[in-house]
């Protein structure tokens, strides 16, 4: 049986990455984002199929559930949609930038989640075996920063939310994933958030050395779901080796200690 899972935020970085690696290993895949242009690109390219949508829209939610329904099984949901506006500290936050990250981070997965679940179990029911839902988090839903609080309340809310998922599917055969990467150079994340300022957002990657690209993050989503059915990735949390933690960022080439030798 060929596996059809449907990837959101697949116009660009780690969901245009998950959709290269899936279509890599055999899966059908169904590509969302807004930008229907970059989506045609994409399937042209590795053969998988799209669907625009806006996923705070819930009539764009509901045509994407009608389509996946009309066209044949599916198996799989990897949302990796979402995104971060600015770097205010609490007292100087933007209320419409806080509302919009609780938009597309939080509440466009309980949209989607919502709407797929029926679909996933049909799935199952048609000789599957088992389903999956991975969720693309972020290590700021574990570890605060000064001026990432909106991102991460945002990311911290979607977190709990695949948390709470897992328990309430508990009994039936159906994954529930999440990956929590840390620094990660995509070509729009972090210049989204910095409002279009490039050279900001270089200085941020400054003298780092190798942070994470989106085809790592892609490589561990598919392991994740081509390992067997039996087995859930509960939370896999990555990092670069320079970053030791939120906080905690080598600048500069990776070297070991003098031995004394």
């Amino acid at each position: 049986m060929t596996r059809r899972a449907v990837v959101t935020g697949a116009s660009s970085g780690i969901g245009e990455a998950v959709v290269r690696a899936l279509r890599a290993s055999g899966w059908d895949v169904v590509g969302v984002a807004r930008r229907a242009d970059r989506l045609a690109a994409l399937d042209a390219e590795v053969g998988s199929t799209s669907f625009a949508a806006d996923l705070t829209r819930e009539a764009d939610v509901a045509a994407l559930t009608e389509h996946l329904a009309a066209s044949g099984d599916l198996h799989a949901l990897v949302h990796v949609a979402g995104g971060a506006r600015g770097t205010d500290r609490v007292e100087d936050g933007a209320p419409d930038d806080w509302q919009w990250m609780f938009e597309v981070n939080v509440l466009s997965a309980q949209r989607l989640t919502a709407a797929l679940l029926p679909l996933l179990r049909r799935g199952v029911a048609a000789g599957g075996g088992h389903a999956d839902t991975v969720y693309v988090t972020s290590t700021a839903a574990q570890t605060a920063y000064p001026g990432g609080a909106g991102y991460n309340a945002a990311k911290a809310g979607e977190s709990m939310l695949v948390h709470a998922l897992r328990l309430e599917l508990n009994g039936e055969p159906i994954r529930v994933i999440e990956i929590a990467p840390g620094m990660v150079r995509t070509e729009e994340f972090t210049l989204n958030r910095l409002g279009g300022d490039r050279d900001a957002a270089d200085r941020l990657y400054e003298g780092v050395e190798q942070p994470l690209v989106a085809a790592d993050v892609a490589d561990v989503v598919a392991y994740a779901l081509n390992a067997p059915g039996h087995v859930n990735l509960d939370l896999v949390t990555m990092r670069p080796v320079a970053q030791s933690a939120q906080h905690l960022l080598a600048r500069g080439p990776l070297r070991p200690r003098s031995t004394g030798a």
